[in-house]
C-alpha cells in the first residue's frame, strides 16, 4: 500500500496538491510549520491510492509517495 510523505517545512501552502487531488484527501493543516504558513496534510488515508499527481505537480517537492 503506498504512503504519502509531505514535508510540512518546505510547503509554502500554494495548494496545488489539493486541487489537483483526485480524491480530494488533501487539505489545508490547522497548524503551522515554521514559516509561519499552514501546510496541507492528508485527511485520512482511507481510499489514498498513490496516484502521485499531487507530488508531480508540487513546485517544491514536498510530497513524496512511497510504495
Amino acid at each position: 500500500m503506498a504512503k504519502v510523505v509531505i514535508n510540512k517545512e518546505k510547503c509554502k501552502g500554494c495548494l496545488l496538491c489539493v486541487s489537483f487531488c483526485p480524491k480530494g484527501l488533501l487539505i489545508v493543516d490547522t497548524e503551522l510549520n515554521t514559516k509561519g504558513i499552514r501546510p496541507v496534510k492528508l485527511k485520512e488515508a482511507a481510499g489514498f491510492i498513490g496516484c502521485a499527481q499531487c507530488a508531480v505537480i508540487c513546485p517544491d517537492c514536498c510530497i513524496e509517495i512511497h510504495e
